[in-house]
């Protein structure tokens, strides 16, 4: 789907305030899984005037009607990204909190023949994997 965030929320009938409009673009803007913290000073250089409650409302209205996908990658922090992308997992680098998005179809057909030897259809999975470079070089201990 290639649709911005802002036409799904005017499509799910959300009242779209020229701040709610911001949000969105910033959110279409991003590369990353921004947290709303993140979201907030993006947001703030584009129109100053956006207050950080406008942002926490702005995500929680557009995950309530399936626009964002919220996560929780371990580092208490919430992030969001668009819920109309493709299937993918997330791997996250413990050292520096990038998420790095794949796919790997042998783990997707592993995950399926495992719902079915339990006697299960699989409708849906989330993949987390935490990890940290192999080629960060770590320092002694003191």
């Amino acid at each position: 789907m290639t649709k911005t965030i802002q036409t799904r929320a005017a499509a799910a009938g959300l009242r779209m305030t020229g701040q709610r409009r911001i949000v969105a673009q910033v959110l279409d803007a991003a590369t990353d899984h921004p947290d709303a913290e993140e979201l907030h000073a993006r947001a703030v250089a584009i129109d100053p005037r956006i207050s950080l409650a406008t942002v926490y409302r702005t995500v929680k209205l557009f995950e309530e009607e399936g626009i964002l996908e919220k996560h929780a990658f371990g580092d208490g922090r919430a992030r969001y990204e668009t819920a109309d992308g493709a299937h993918h997992d997330h791997l996250i680098d413990v050292a520096t909190g990038a998420v790095i998005e794949f796919v790997d179809p042998e783990i997707e057909a592993l995950q399926d023949k495992i719902a079915k030897r339990l006697g299960y259809r699989l409708i849906g999975h989330r993949l987390e994997l935490f990890g940290e470079r192999l080629d960060r070089k770590e320092t002694p201990p003191d």
